[in-house]
């Protein structure tokens, strides 16, 4: 698989920076933590690239991600990365049994957090961004509304890794795209 095609794929489906800027966090944090155990991070970095590349082209928000899934097969994508961005939405019923799919669903919303939380210090950069700043942005339910912090604990927990742990994994993984997902180094 051709990293050049999946991103083409985003570019035919999302105009949006952000939607952008977040596929490709959550993209270098699969990538990294396929590293980190031993997996392929071509496969797990394609999986994270293309997890919401149909956001904004799907008819509603319930069709998503079976929109896009039907898209990825049709295009000849592997089963498995298909069956990873289904796995992603707990609405879809499709459960999570691999790695890879609890992978997915433990960085989806995390690198996204993290990257909001990066933003809104003086610095906006992750360098300063700590475990602590990211736990206790978490407590704040007027900060980044819609990321669901309830699918972040779960998702550490699937993946059988302590929360604290995962959120300095992220931001470390997230340290080398700063500058692509607007952030200061």
């Amino acid at each position: 698989m051709e990293r050049d095609k999946a991103w083409s794929l985003v570019e035919e489906f999302a105009s949006s920076d952000s939607l952008k800027k977040h596929l490709m966090a959550v993209e270098k944090s699969m990538m990294a933590y396929a590293v980190s155990i031993g997996e392929d991070p071509n496969t797990w970095g394609i999986a994270g690239l293309l997890h919401d590349f149909d956001w904004e082209a799907c008819p509603s928000p319930e069709q998503h991600p079976e929109y896009g899934a039907a898209i990825l097969q049709e295009r000849g994508y592997p089963a498995e990365i298909i069956r990873a961005i289904m796995s992603h939405g707990n609405h879809t019923g499709v459960s999570r049994d691999t790695r890879m799919e609890k992978a997915l669903f433990a960085l989806d919303e995390l690198s996204g957090f993290v990257t909001a939380v990066a933003l809104v210090r003086p610095s906006k950069s992750l360098s300063d961004t700590s475990v602590k700043s990211v736990r206790k942005k978490m407590k704040d339910k007027g900060f980044a509304r819609n990321v669901n912090r309830e699918d972040i604990i779960q998702g550490a927990d699937e993946l059988g890794v302590e929360l604290d742990e995962l959120v300095k994994f992220v931001i470390g993984a997230l340290k080398p795209i700063s500058k692509e997902l607007g952030l200061n180094p």
